[in-house]
């Protein structure tokens, strides 16, 4: 007899990602010398060595769930695994409840398994400071052990609850497009869990008898994807019917291929409205569609320093305006100190 059919899906999800390494990544490798603490994993850089992934665990249900299923197909197709989880020191006995994550990924048999405590800051917001700092954790572990991928929980419910958040900011396609199933530098991030639903996970923890610890801030209301997950979604579903989260998750991954091609048109077209000062020309920017021009913006508003995670909607419908609306309006400032102004038919962007 099989395994459940909740479990065999979990499985299956995560064979397809790890096919995907065996195929794309080179054979993993640390620096020479490079200490690993928490392993006693044969030197990574060795020839020939077969690539690492990690699952990054919270020791929710969704990453226990894919802990799991990790530890169960990685053998059978001569992949490395091991595991890590970040504690954010956020709540009273956070060291104590990494230490007994560490402990079940170890169990399962995953080599190397760590805790890494990050302090949070305060930039963007308590959600975004702790999710900044626990990629970059995550970042840190995986060039320390030479990992090819790095395997996030993040189920079909997160991608519609990223969705609704998208469109409450209205920041265009792009944050419409959800999350990647691969993301990160050289597609490092791994979604396998995209296509399934939050239950489905649950479940599989359920009947292989896995513990599983329930993030009490995943029901605060004081955070908002807490209250897009337990109050927008729901009163969705009510007026709706069921169904809500599946079309959201089918509406990021429209999106995204709309915005893959709209990105790819600005980058090829980026050249030509330049002058050879390397200033944008406003006539040819004029004549490309609204979409591809202010990515055209955007892409220049980088290169001359401003921050990506800064730069919004609004900002770039200021300097669209250079373009579209030219009343003789002095510069536009743009996060990074960046300034953006209009001179002899061309956009000049300058830092300082």
């Amino acid at each position: 007899m099989g395994p459940h059919p909740a479990v065999a899906a979990i499985r299956l999800a995560v064979r397809r990602v790890l096919h995907d390494v065996l195929t794309l990544a080179p054979p993993a490798s640390v620096p020479s010398g490079t200490p690993s603490a928490a392993s006693s994993a044969p030197d990574a850089s060795a020839p020939g060595m077969p690539p690492l992934v990690l699952v990054a665990c919270s020791g929710g249900a969704d990453s226990m769930a894919l802990a799991s299923a990790l530890a169960f197909e990685a053998p059978r197709l001569g992949v490395r695994a091991g595991g890590v989880t970040v504690d954010h020191g956020l709540q009273p006995g956070s060291d104590l409840r990494a230490a007994e994550v560490v402990a079940r990924l170890a169990a399962f048999g995953l080599d190397p398994v760590e805790a890494v405590r990050v302090d949070v800051g305060r930039e963007g917001g308590p959600e975004a400071a702790a999710r900044d700092a626990r990629y970059a954790a995550l970042d840190a572990v995986a060039d320390r052990h030479g990992a090819a991928a790095i395997l996030l929980g993040h189920t079909r419910d997160d991608q519609a609850e990223t969705v609704l958040l998208g469109l409450a900011r209205g920041s265009g396609i792009r944050s419409l497009s959800g999350m990647a199933t691969a993301s990160g530098v050289g597609g490092r991030y791994r979604r396998p869990f995209l296509g399934l639903d939050r239950q489905t996970a649950r479940k599989a923890c359920m009947v292989q008898s896995l513990p599983v610890w329930d993030d009490p801030h995943n029901a605060d209301p004081a955070y908002t994807r807490s209250r897009v997950r337990h109050e927008a979604l729901p009163v969705l579903e009510k007026a709706l019917g069921k169904g809500v989260v599946e079309a959201l998750a089918r509406t990021a991954q429209l999106s995204r291929d709309d915005a893959d091609a709209l990105d790819s048109w600005a980058a090829a077209v980026e050249t030509s409205v330049r002058d050879d000062s390397g200033d944008l020309e406003v006539a040819k920017l004029f004549a490309l569609p609204p979409a591809v021009r202010r990515r055209v913006l955007r892409r220049a508003a980088i290169a001359a320093g401003s921050p990506a995670g800064s730069l919004f909607a609004r900002h770039l419908e200021e300097v669209d305006r250079l373009i579209t609306s030219w009343r003789g309006q002095g510069a536009i400032n743009l996060p990074g100190r960046v300034a953006v102004r209009r001179q002899g038919g061309r956009l000049v962007l300058r830092q300082g």
